[in-house]
């Protein structure tokens, strides 16, 4: 079922006016940034928790450049209008905004000024949050919400493909020198 209200959000000027009109329904507004490259159930279970925290989720989600830069030549697997899409389907999710590469750092957060910013443990050192409680309320830091990381579900995807080439490979080998030296033995 598609979270009817949800919304993507292209560009800083369309979400300007949609932040003050929550700010004077006084709403709590909670913000949360990342590339959700194959959205699974630790997103899911990550955005439900965020949205415990507000009234409103916004989700930051990084371009498919801004991801590249960050996790190299080959991710995103998903294309960032596929992702944001897919996100306006998970329930707790209000808003989706894209989040350029050449955009300057925490841009999304000091336009949003979210009340509370929901982040992983591995985003952000303390020196930083500290910093970032300036701009927002509150800075909450969540656990992963999955045994798995989209890039450990990546790596096992890969592992296990070079297994199955190496084996192939393998065998198309021993066929090889098997029969090489069958000519040999024969001529």
């Amino acid at each position: 079922m598609t979270n009817s209200s949800a919304h993507i959000i292209l560009q800083d000027k369309d979400l300007q006016p949609i932040i003050k009109q929550l700010r004077l329904e006084k709403k709590k507004i909670v913000l949360t940034q990342g590339s959700f490259d194959l959205v699974h159930i630790g997103h899911a279970r990550y955005c439900d928790k965020a949205r415990d925290y507000g009234d409103v989720l916004i989700v930051g989600v990084d371009s498919d450049a801004k991801v590249r830069q960050r996790k190299g030549p080959n991710r995103p697997i998903v294309p960032e209008d596929e992702r944001m899409e897919m996100l306006t389907h998970l329930r707790s999710v209000d808003y989706v905004v894209l989040k350029e590469a050449g955009a300057p750092k925490f841009s999304l957060i000091k336009l949003i000024k979210p009340d509370v910013l929901i982040a992983t443990a591995a985003t952000y050192d303390d020196k930083t949050i500290k910093s970032l409680e300036k701009i927002c309320g509150k800075v909450v830091v969540l656990e992963p919400m999955a045994t798995t990381s989209t890039t450990a579900k990546i790596r096992l995807m890969q592992m296990n493909t070079a297994r199955k080439i190496e084996d192939r490979m393998r065998t198309k080998l021993i066929k090889s020198i098997e029969e090489v030296l069958d000519e040999l033995r024969t001529s």
